[in-house]
């Protein structure tokens, strides 16, 4: 027998930004419970709405499975003495499975008789078993801060004012957070503010609907995304939709009315970013873009109220909009009147971190190093040392104080309102980026060096200071900053050695750091090992990447396009042999107590095995010199894997560690020969399986 169960757990209103983990969280810990409880059912529906967390689980069983379970016990001879009474080994396991000794029974298991428990197992009654398994799960539920209220000394993240648990048409009776349960819901808090009685659990979704409360988030979101769209249209526009944003709007509407209001025309010469940062964050309001992207002079505000009168409501919004559009424009206009160099001083008082100085300081790295890697690279230094000079002043900014998301993006508009240079301009900006894995890189390339020259001066500075990341411990974000390093140097075709990069951003931090040696070398070997996650994601093996690490190289560019090559090689016919092949060799070779000589005297190769090996080592050496020279390597891999059938030949007819000395050698550096193509790549030995 089953039936469909019900929970939903009534509360004040649940912090929008955590209302999706949240259902999501309870529904996997019931799921787990379930199977831990080896209770059966077909599906399982979430529900989530601003007042409540619900759940309806399809189909569940009445019962768990009822199944025999056999426990062996002593032998026979042990259990019982000569007499044939039951000895305390007997009585000890009867009384540890809950049996008296006459309900054992005497079996063979194959090798001796010995005592045997019987026993039926499971039939537990599911209404009996789900309450705590609720309880469990909202025990876990991913919650930074809980709260008491009233004289309860009840911990949740929010006050619970009803709980719902039906099976079928049945209460299932419990207590859940202090609460017991019913079959009392409540509906939309103007719209239908009393209890619903609802006869069946499947009756939830529709019975809810009915009091204007729409508890599928699934529906409830698109429900928005079509209003919102509609509403855009209406006015000759688009409307941009962020789906954080949209997750946030999702999580704060039981009935969702998208209405559309205005603002003045004026608040159009604030840049775009602040206006459009301003209805989002204080608001919840969608941006409108005309057909070229352009903002419009309009916002979409989600109300959770069908409204009798909604230009009441569209009129609300507008006059509370305005004034936040009024303080953008004021903190931009005052901004103006000061010149982006003039705010570089009062970066002078803010610090970066203590024992590196000020922002003011670190603008004067950033500005040394990425002149100098643009030198490097012949672009234009100049601009490269004034986007970093100018990289953090807007940070200083009231319209940055106000709308923190607005740094870089105020630093362009008031480097150009100074008459700076276009590039350095738009560099203030792509500072910034990559903000995260697989976000957009800098479209200039001195947004690009002062991007990299940032990232590289506070790596070098945090681990210059002892205060490299430990375990999941990263203040400073150098795993995002490494990646991120790593993505300008790899996709902007950046052909510099970082471990010179990392010197030369450690000798700008000057006597603030004690062993710059020390430091160069963790900071890069913490950066290389950044790409074994880059690669991971790409879904190339470890071991690709070890092959490759295995030579010890600090060009990311070049070590980038070595494990592509070793990748690419992995996945032919002849990777696997010639990997063990390779693995032999090193073995062979790191028995030795010195290294093989470096020529092959021909007259010494006596078996035509050894002879053809030789003739090939030597004919690839020449043909893939010039790829090696042009970094092809995935081309020289290729070149390299018909090898195969002269090693394996090799392997199969030549004895290398021959009697004579002279033969032997020789055929050592043959080996050394075959080996040292490969690792002008990479250790391909290391695509080899482990023996077991």
């Amino acid at each position: 027998m089953s039936a469909d169960f019900l929970f939903e757990l009534g509360t004040e209103e649940l912090p929008p930004v955590a209302l999706k983990s949240l259902s999501a969280a309870l529904q996997s810990g019931v799921e787990e419970g379930l199977k831990k409880a080896g209770l059966n059912y077909t599906a399982i529906q979430s529900y989530c709405a601003p007042r409540r967390l619900a759940f309806l689980i399809k189909s569940l069983e009445a019962a768990t499975p009822v199944k025999e379970v056999t426990v062996w016990g002593p032998p026979a001879k042990i259990a019982f003495d000569a007499e044939g009474k039951p000895s305390k080994a007997a009585e000890a396991f009867a009384s540890k499975n809950g049996l008296s000794v006459d309900q054992l029974t005497t079996e063979n298991d194959g090798k001796a008789d010995k005592l045997v428990a019987r026993q039926q197992a499971g039939g537990e009654q599911a209404t009996d078993l789900i309450a705590a398994i609720i309880s469990d799960s909202l025990a876990k539920l991913p919650i930074p801060k809980r709260m008491r209220w009233g004289a309860s000394r009840t911990e949740f993240v929010r006050p619970v004012h009803w709980v719902v648990m039906l099976y079928g048409s049945e209460v299932v009776e419990g207590e859940i957070l202090g609460v017991s349960s019913g079959r009392n819901s409540r509906g939309h808090r103007f719209h239908h503010n009393e209890e619903i009685s609802l006869a069946n659990a499947c009756d939830y979704a529709e019975a809810l609907r009915q009091a204007y409360v729409l508890v599928d988030r699934a529906e409830r979101q698109a429900l928005i995304i079509e209003q919102v769209n509609r509403e855009a249209s209406a006015i000759n526009g688009t409307a941009v939709i962020d789906e954080d944003l949209l997750d946030e709007v999702t999580a704060l509407v039981e009935w969702p009315v998208a209405l559309t209001g205005k603002f003045e025309e004026r608040f159009l010469q604030v840049p775009a970013e602040a206006l459009i940062s301003s209805m989002a964050e204080h608001q919840k309001y969608f941006h409108v873009v005309d057909s070229e992207g352009n903002l419009k002079p309009n916002f979409i505000t989600l109300a959770n109220i069908e409204s009798k009168d909604p230009a009441q409501v569209i009129d609300g919004n507008e006059r509370v909009i305005r004034p936040r559009l009024s303080d953008a424009a004021f903190f931009f206009e005052t901004d103006k009147k000061h010149t982006l160099e003039s705010q570089r001083e009062r970066l002078k008082n803010i610090v970066f971190q203590a024992k590196l100085g000020s922002i003011f300081d670190k603008t004067e790295r950033i500005a040394q190093l990425a002149s100098r890697i643009a030198e490097q690279l012949g672009g234009d230094a100049s601009k490269a040392r004034r986007a970093g000079e100018l990289s953090k002043a807007d940070l200083v900014t009231e319209m940055v104080l106000e709308f923190d998301k607005m740094q870089g993006i105020a630093g362009y508009y008031y480097a150009i309102n100074d008459g700076e240079d276009a590039e350095v301009a738009q560099a203030l900006t792509e500072q910034y980026l990559p903000k995260f894995a697989g976000d957009k890189l800098p479209q200039t390339q001195t947004g690009t060096l002062i991007a990299l020259a940032d990232r590289l001066d506070t790596i070098s500075g945090i681990f210059g200071i002892g205060q490299k990341p430990t375990g999941s411990k990263d203040p400073f974000g150098l795993r995002r900053a490494s990646l991120g390093a790593l993505r300008l140097m790899v996709e902007q075709d950046i052909n510099l050695d970082l471990r010179a990069l990392l010197e030369a951003a450690v000798a700008a931090h000057g006597s603030n750091i004690k062993d710059p040696a020390a430091t160069v070398d963790d900071a890069l070997s913490y950066m290389l090992e950044r790409f074994r996650a880059w690669y991971e994601e790409d879904a190339i093996a470890t071991e690709v990447y070890l092959a490759v690490a295995a030579k010890e190289l600090s060009h990311p560019l070049d070590i980038n396009a070595r494990v592509l090559a070793v990748d690419a090689f992995a996945q032919m016919n002849e990777a696997q042999a010639l990997a063990a092949a390779n693995k032999r060799v090193s073995n062979i070779l790191g028995k030795l107590d010195s290294a093989p000589g470096e020529q092959v005297n021909d007259a010494l190769l006596s078996e035509a095995a050894e002879q053809q090996l030789a003739e090939a080592v030597a004919h690839k050496a020449e043909s893939v010199a010039p790829l090696f020279a042009e970094r092809r390597y995935a081309d020289a891999l290729a070149e390299l894997a018909s090898l195969r059938e002269p090693v394996d030949t090799f392997f199969d007819q030549v004895m290398v560690m021959a009697d004579d000395e002279a033969l032997k050698n020789n055929r050592l550096a043959l080996l050394a020969k075959l080996r040292g193509l490969f690792l002008q790549v990479a250790d391909i030995s290391l695509l080899a399986p482990a023996k077991g």
